[in-house]
């Protein structure tokens, strides 16, 4: 693999892949977090919006343009970042990412087709709140970074949706879509050496005479913790009660206390069946279809959920399991041969995600955004085994703080 950066200032990351298929995306770090002085839900909408025409394209060619090789275009919004990733077969690749550069650089926002997308989004909006486990977690979100810039909703609000205009979008565009936040990354059969250069010569073609600022860190929030939690009930009259439990967790760049999280999260509540809360509450009791612990980092902050979904009279005794597994890895220590399982869990999950080049390749531009190099797995896998029992229960001691965890339950 080979990642740098452009002499405009656009970070790249090539790997070398064994497959037919090509996978290519742009990152670009402007995401929900970053809509001060814009509508609310202005970065996911410009998401949308972007493939409704370009100087070059109209709406239905841009459709078209992959579909007719065979190929899939996409995009998604994150808080901190808007991606627009394709893939197609290696021949393709050159018309793939140019297109993505047009659609970035291009586009033109036309007001009939803005119109439209408003009714898509707020059709989006409305179809969260039928979907309690997604609506919960996301105002729980809002709750826990009250008055943070990580609070606001990614799909924004009906009322914001329906402000945004031409000339908004243009002006986000303008200043967000600059070669200082973009990262492109390529997984493809192909030499890296001459994709390399491809992605010199794709970055000239598009931003023609740029000069790279001097070089800046994406660090440039305090870190953020919640300094009391909260308790709420809301009574949404739905057939089953949903909860999230959880509090701010480990920054992005505070690596050790990242990884010992990554590593207590998966143990408690990840995908697999073994799984501390899955056994106790799905595979022991019966009392819920799905449990989870997730882990989402921020450049600033982090939050840690335990998100469950079951019937009402169950609630209560759902929540007193979960409280007392959390206080066993406060309080215990795992044995060697439990965390080297552990562990051996958590590396194959993750190589068995990554044996795939989509998700190789939305993982190189996302660690370019965070850390301007590309993460080997090696070093990860490293950093995983270097995790002790102490580090564990110290994790689940932090996030699971009695004083600053909070709880929202949907009824």
């Amino acid at each position: 693999m080979i990642y740098g950066r452009t002499d405009c200032g656009i970070q790249y990351a090539v790997r070398k892949s064994g497959s037919a298929v090509a996978y290519c995306a742009l990152s670009i770090r402007c995401g929900t977090r970053d809509e001060e002085g814009y509508s609310s839900g202005i970065a996911h909408f410009t998401e949308h919006t972007i493939f409704k025409g370009t100087t070059k394209k109209s709406s239905s060619v841009i459709n078209g343009f992959l579909d007719r090789l065979g190929g899939e275009l996409n995009a998604f919004t994150t808080k901190e970042e808007i991606v627009l990733h394709t893939t197609v077969l290696k021949e393709d690749l050159p018309k793939a990412a140019n297109l993505l550069f047009e659609l970035a650089t291009s586009a033109v926002f036309p007001d009939s087709e803005v119109n439209i997308e408003k009714g898509v989004v707020i059709d989006e909006i409305n179809s969260y709140k039928d979907s309690p486990s997604e609506d919960i977690y996301d105002k729980f979100e809002e709750m826990l970074f009250c008055g943070h810039p990580l609070s606001s909703p990614i799909l924004g609000t009906a009322a914001s949706v329906r402000k945004i205009k031409k000339e908004e979008l243009l002006r986000f565009v303008r200043e967000k879509f600059t070669p200082g936040r973009m990262a492109f990354s390529i997984v493809a059969d192909l030499d890296e050496g001459k994709m390399e250069k491809f992605v010199g010569r794709l970055a000239e073609k598009w931003f023609p005479g740029a000069v790279a600022p001097v070089m800046e860190s994406p660090v440039t929030h305090p870190v953020f913790r919640v300094a009391a939690g909260f308790e709420k009930t809301v009574n949404k009259k739905n057939h089953q009660a949903n909860c999230v439990i959880g509090n701010t967790g480990p920054t992005l760049y505070e690596e050790k206390e990242r990884i010992a999280a990554i590593l207590m999260c998966n143990i408690l509540g990840g995908p697999a069946n073994n799984s501390i809360l899955n056994y106790e509450l799905r595979e022991k009791n019966g009392l819920v279809y799905g449990v989870e612990c997730t882990y989402t980092q921020y450049s600033d902050s982090g939050i840690v959920a335990v998100c469950l979904g079951c019937d009402r009279e169950n609630l209560e005794k759902c929540c007193r399991l979960i409280d007392r597994q959390i206080d066993r890895l406060q309080t215990d220590l795992m044995s060697p041969a439990k965390l080297a399982a552990a562990k051996k869990q958590i590396l194959g999950q993750m190589a068995i995600s990554s044996d795939n080049g989509e998700t190789q390749c939305l993982a190189m531009g996302k660690s370019l955004l965070a850390y301007g190099r590309v993460l080997q797995d090696d070093s990860t896998k490293g950093k995983i085994n270097s995790v002790g029992a102490e580090q564990i229960r110290e994790a689940a001691q932090k996030i699971f703080d009695r004083k600053t965890l909070s709880r929202l339950v949907f009824l």
